[in-house]
């Protein structure tokens, strides 16, 4: 997979790159930056709905049925889980709500219990608004 990887660039904020999946089930790998946090005064919430949302946009570019996303930035970038979590869902779900898009399935991979937790309850905020 490693030489079908992104250009040797760093990929900055507000960009994603995709390259074959290579001996992986999928067919693509997209790759995204999320930001660390900094307390939030570093537009943090943008940068983060940035990277879910070209994502999903170049996965809709490249017409694939289905996209799968970690908690972008709640590991080791520190960003709080509750309030990404929001972010994350009220991206895709404002994305497939209003983009033409080939998206049938976006899963959210998700490493724990209290992670699960958090998207379950924005999932709930975000699906009850609408």
């Amino acid at each position: 997979m490693q030489e079908n990887c992104c250009p040797a660039r760093k990929i900055a904020h507000r960009q994603s790159c995709n390259h074959h999946g290579g001996n992986l089930k999928s067919q693509y790998v997209i790759h995204t930056v999320g930001p660390i946090w900094h307390g939030g005064s570093r537009n943090e919430a943008e940068l983060l709905r940035s990277a879910y949302y070209e994502c999903l946009k170049l996965a809709t570019e490249n017409k694939l049925a289905s996209i799968s996303f970690p908690s972008i930035s709640t590991g080791a970038y520190g960003y709080p889980v509750d309030e990404a979590a929001k972010i994350a869902v009220s991206t895709v779900f404002s994305f497939l709500k209003e983009q033409a898009t080939s998206l049938k399935d976006v899963v959210l991979v998700l490493f724990d219990a209290r992670t699960y937790e958090s998207y379950r309850r924005a999932l709930q905020e975000v699906a009850g608004d609408s």
